[in-house]
């Protein structure tokens, strides 16, 4: 994710930012310009509206309904739209009881990741598609009598338990696994990864290649998971092959996991880039330079020069975290048979 400056003053700002602390201006993204925009009211023009600051004629917008109900998001709305949600809060089509404080809570939470994934599936050319939507969203909760809320995607729809916006129910379902990794955002990539197996591998006539790296994922998904979850933690030597242990559970799975760890390695890179980033590993006799690339340049870097810089980057990331006594933020180390899966992802992204 990438960081952005007030189109006002100048100043540096963020994606979730509504308004630029040095000079005092409304702030909002535009999905159908990939920007954040300095906004000014356009009263004249109708109620609700709004303009980029500085423009006479300009395209209108007006504030998602999610903004002005429930201060749950930055993006805006074209005037000429008939829809009250923006482009990412009309993809969410069942939610809790927001009465519940609780609840309201953890859904803006979980509205803010979406909105990162989907900024990161527009840049990508993934979403939104003309012709073809994207993933619906459902956000449920527990409720006493009634069988738990699982997390995962089935036809085209991602369902997320509002309980993993709690930090500490989160941290006690990631020991209970034994997983090292477990965010909002690491949820909402994985379960669009099977989104995109549906529209990139299936219906891309894509399946014989994805068989010949992840395996053969007409066999017994249900079975499989079974037999994953049986084993506990004796799951043999995964890293050679895999991104995750989770990954080893069935192909769907590896491909899932795959996936996201290629949106943590876009999102990450994009962010480092917008700093003009440059790690130097310390070596014995000389030590190496890597410049961080934005992976959305033109040209696209080749997938080989992001891994280059990848590694020295999650190095650099996780020493910082050690040295401020946290936890390693990114708690995985890619094998080849791993990088191998990365790259089949990029090629087909890519094309």
């Amino acid at each position: 994710m990438r960081v952005f400056n007030c189109d006002h003053c100048g100043h540096l700002v963020f994606f979730d930012s509504v308004r630029c602390l040095h000079c005092g201006s409304a702030l909002a993204f535009l999905p159908d310009a990939l920007a954040m925009a300095a906004l000014a009211p356009a009263p004249r023009d109708g109620p609700l509206l709004w303009r980029r600051m500085g423009e006479h004629g300009g395209a209108m917008y007006r504030m998602c309904h999610n903004h002005s109900a429930y201060q749950a998001c930055n993006f805006a709305v074209p005037a000429s739209d008939a829809v009250a949600l923006c482009a990412s809060c009309r993809q969410t089509r069942v939610l809790p009881d927001l009465s519940q404080p609780a609840h309201l809570g953890r859904w803006q939470q979980i509205e803010a990741a979406k909105r990162q994934l989907f900024y990161t599936l527009a840049r990508l050319g993934l979403e939104p598609v003309p012709g073809r939507c994207g993933p619906v969203f459902e956000f449920l909760a527990d409720l006493p009598g009634d069988p738990a809320i699982l997390t995962g995607h089935h036809g085209g729809t991602i369902t997320l338990n509002v309980a993993e916006a709690d930090d500490g129910e989160r941290a006690r379902r990631r020991i209970a696994l034994g997983e090292p990794y477990r965010t909002l955002i690491g949820h909402l990539r994985h379960e669009s990864g099977h989104f995109y197996w549906d529209q990139l591998v299936r219906d891309g006539d894509r399946s014989a290649p994805f068989r010949s790296l992840f395996g053969d994922e007409r066999q017994d998904y249900a079975a499989a998971l079974q037999a994953h979850y049986a084993k506990g933690h004796d799951l043999g030597d995964w890293s050679a092959q895999h991104v995750s242990a989770y990954a080893t559970a069935h192909p769907w799975e590896d491909w899932a996991e795959t996936w996201a760890h290629y949106l943590h390695m876009i999102d990450l890179l994009e962010t480092a880039a917008s700093y003009q980033a440059s790690v130097t590993v310390p070596a014995p006799r000389a030590a190496l330079r890597h410049h961080v690339t934005d992976p959305f340049a033109s040209p696209r870097p080749a997938f080989q020069d992001m891994v280059r810089q990848w590694v020295p980057l999650t190095l650099l990331l996780n020493s910082l975290n050690r040295s401020l006594g946290q936890s390693d933020a990114y708690p995985f180390a890619l094998s080849s048979g791993a990088m191998a899966k990365l790259r089949f992802v990029h090629d087909l992204v890519q094309a």
